[in-house]
């Protein structure tokens, strides 16, 4: 029978507790790829921020802004129709929500470690 995510959660962390305590070490995070934080660029601060944010995070940031700004096109809502801040980003008026990333990855320096 299948465990649901609560249960196997618990377990997880269960096991993650011992191993900790029979080495003394303390438990290792998840550290690199979407969780690794990252310094936005000039151009991508004046939207999110200079802090440096783990990519999820940035990612989250420019959705609120989007949606704040009402940015996404009235047709076709997988299109983001670009106002000043976020033309400087993308480089053109209209990008698709699967190339966002693409173009946000141009203004996003990894913390060197």
């Amino acid at each position: 029978m299948a465990r649901s995510a609560e249960k196997r959660g618990k377990e997880e962390t269960a096991t993650a507790a011992k191993k900790v305590k029979a080495t003394g070490k303390p438990a290792g995070g998840a550290r690199g790829g979407i969780t690794a934080p990252v310094t936005p660029s000039p151009e991508l601060a004046d939207i999110i921020g200079a802090k440096d944010l783990p990519r999820s995070e940035v990612v989250s940031k420019i959705w609120d802004y989007i949606k704040k700004n009402d940015l996404q096109d009235a047709k076709d809502r997988r299109q983001i129709n670009a106002d000043e801040k976020l033309g400087k980003i993308f480089g053109k008026k209209s990008v698709s929500m699967f190339e966002m990333n693409k173009h946000l990855s141009k203004h996003l320096t990894a913390k060197a470690g």
